[in-house]
């Protein structure tokens, strides 16, 4: 156990170097992610019959790694970035990899942020393709969570989004105070355990959309209990009650989003199945 307390002190953030540049075991997980979560639909869509072809789905994710990508990056900047206003003035250094000259690539993405993005290039691509946009959230509900143990994986091995100070047995000095490893949680509870909740769920789905709207529930309320081991964002601190973090209040508001849409989509869903 005092080897895993101390694992930072072992362990080298970066896998390997390609050309001169740094390649970071954050970033290798992030690949691995999306991937996980593309060939997870490939396998959803094959056992299930959902008739959407293998070239759509390619298609279709590589409009949506865009939008996560965009939404994600744009969202730190809006929601945690305390240079936010800079930013918005010098537009052209969201995405500039270097910082006084130093490689160090693009540090600072919002999963929050990453949903709007997310859920806007699946507007943009349902209306292009003319596919039933129920049908792509249903898809996506079931492939996302797994990949998404990687990416928590990846904040664990970047050494970011740390826990709380604790005395549990197996927790992580980080700063020189033993820590929650609360990545690893948010990997078990915000991907496997909200994975197994739509899986166990998709087959008394009653209309299309609705594990969409069941996953934005179960994610929100797991990353919401898992914010009570992560250390709040340094930049903001708790943001209301003297204990709500960023992350919570968000998560919060992902969970009324997903009540609210229910009917709504229960109503489409109910009106395309009569036609």
């Amino acid at each position: 156990m005092e080897y895993w307390n101390h694992i930072y002190e072992h362990f080298n953030p970066v896998a390997f170097s390609l050309f001169g540049l740094p390649v970071h075991w954050y970033g290798l997980m992030y690949v691995l992610a999306l991937l996980a979560a593309l060939y997870g639909a490939k396998w959803y869509v094959r056992r299930d019959r959902v008739p959407v072809d293998t070239l759509t789905l390619d298609a279709y994710f590589i409009w949506v790694e865009i939008g996560v990508i965009l939404g994600a990056r744009l969202g730190y900047i809006l929601f945690y970035d305390p240079d936010t206003a800079y930013y918005l003035m010098h537009p052209w250094q969201i995405f500039n990899p270097f910082k006084n000259g130093e490689f160090v690539g693009i540090r600072g993405m919002s999963y929050h942020g990453a949903v709007i993005g997310f859920f806007i290039a699946s507007a943009l691509f349902s209306k292009r393709h003319h596919i039933h946009f129920g049908l792509l959230m249903d898809i996506v509900a079931v492939a996302v969570p797994m990949g998404y143990v990687f990416g928590r994986i990846g904040n664990f091995l970047n050494q970011e989004l740390i826990g709380r100070v604790t005395d549990v047995p197996w927790g992580i000095y980080v700063h020189g105070a033993l820590r929650h490893p609360s990545q690893l949680y948010e990997a078990v509870l915000e991907g496997v355990v909200v994975f197994a909740i739509i899986w166990l769920y998709r087959k008394h789905r009653r209309f299309r959309g609705e594990l969409i709207l069941l996953y934005g529930f179960a994610y929100g309320a797991m990353r919401f209990a898992a914010e009570f081991w992560r250390a709040p964002d340094p930049q903001l601190g708790f943001i209301c009650c003297g204990w709500m973090t960023m992350g919570q209040l968000l998560s919060s508001l992902m969970m009324v989003a997903a009540v609210l849409l229910w009917p709504l989509f229960y109503a489409v869903g109910k009106k395309r199945s009569a036609r």
